[in-house]
């Protein structure tokens, strides 16, 4: 085989590599800046888009893998550089698609589901229902993200077990955290320290919830689930000025009494014309052990009361989509950052967030107001 020949099956083992956290070919990102091959042995210069990349050790594997299927090939030699600032830049602007800074979510070709997990109130598991849901999507094959809106009170790195792991950075451009496939961004991966506190202000809030949508590099999803913060507040408000397509999933207790507080988060995203796509009654009636009956800890009938508040409020069916049955495994799930999909499989918790991720994942999206490409 020619030299010439060789050179060309590298070029197209190299096409085939994809960066791990950019998820785009090696030589699309400009990071392939040199190839030599002498006598069996090819020599390459990559560029990486930071120093000390995390994903160094695991980029030379792909590469010395892809190459190794070369017969031609008895060795590769990897000298790893640093871009320059011009070529970070074309990166940035290649993720974009050469726009300036936008939301991605929020444009009118987006195929994204934004999903907000609501509750009038904190306490209902709204977090917990969020990362386990996400499992649950994921596991179906589908591309899923978390945005922890909750910016007073984060809790999602935990939940997911990457809590202390920041984010990489490419200037004003990151790279969400992945957990089991699922990119993760929370304001907690920005902080000095885990323990400080946030404390903003309204229209800081809506920047920030701004900056957490378009700054990050969230590539192709089918879903990205915001777990907001309990209540009506600006958080709230703002997702539906940013992402006015977005849908809420909200969350409430088996009490008759919270469903009244429930219904008040319903009520701010009806206010601002998001599709309220459901409720889901958590900490729900659990079999006793060693018998056939069931034990309702928090009461019944809340899940049931939200949705027909709701379905009174929109005038239009509010289905009660799931009753995640109370079950301790959950907590300890959360505590140790493995949701109970990945925990216990075939727990009464994890079928029942299996079925409502596909009740979710199967409804169709609706073409009514989506401009056709059609031309008579």
């Amino acid at each position: 085989m020619s030299q010439e020949t060789i050179l060309g099956a590298i070029s197209a083992a190299l096409a085939k590599v994809n960066d791990p956290e950019l998820r785009r070919p090696l030589p699309e990102l400009g990071m392939v800046e040199n190839v030599e091959f002498i006598e069996g042995r090819v020599k390459l210069k990559i560029l990486l888009t930071i120093s000390g990349c995390p994903m160094r050790d695991r980029l030379s594997s792909d590469i010395t893998s892809a190459l190794s299927v070369i017969p031609e090939v008895s060795e590769v030699v990897i000298d790893f550089g640093v871009m320059s600032d011009e070529q970070r830049e074309k990166v940035k602007e290649l993720l974009r698609g050469g726009k300036e800074k936008f939301i991605p979510f929020a444009q009118p070709g987006s195929l994204t589901r934004v999903l907000g997990i609501a509750s009038g109130k904190g306490g209902v598991g709204k977090s917990s229902v969020t990362v386990n849901l996400a499992a649950a999507l994921a596991e179906r094959g589908l591309n899923v993200g978390i945005l922890d809106a909750d910016i007073y009170g984060h809790s999602i790195p935990r939940l997911m077990g990457i809590e202390g792991i920041r984010p990489t950075a490419i200037d004003q451009t990151f790279i969400p955290v992945e957990s089991h496939g699922i990119k993760v961004v929370s304001i907690e991966m920005f902080k000095p320290d885990r323990a400080d506190p946030v404390a903003y202000r309204g229209p800081l809030l809506h920047r920030v919830l701004e900056q957490l949508l378009s700054d990050a590099y969230w590539g192709d999803l089918d879903f990205l689930l915001l777990d907001l913060p309990p209540g009506t507040g600006d958080i709230a408000i703002s997702l539906g000025q940013l992402v006015p397509a977005s849908e809420i999933l909200i969350v409430t207790t088996p009490q008759v009494a919270a469903a009244e507080v429930a219904e008040r988060a319903g009520r701010i995203a009806h206010q601002l014309k998001q599709q309220i796509i459901g409720v889901v009654e958590n900490m729900s009636a659990f079999a006793i052990p060693g018998s056939n009956s069931t034990f309702d800890l928090f009461g019944a009938g809340g899940g049931e009361e939200t949705a027909s508040r709701l379905s009174t409020l929109v005038g239009a069916d509010i289905p009660l989509l799931s009753k995640i049955p109370f079950d301790p495994q959950l907590r300890e799930g959360g505590d140790q950052g493995e949701a109970i999909i990945y925990r216990a499989p075939q727990s009464p918790a994890a079928q029942e967030f299996s079925k409502l991720a596909e009740k979710i994942a199967v409804r169709k999206r609706s073409l009514l107001g989506v401009r056709l490409g059609l031309s008579t």
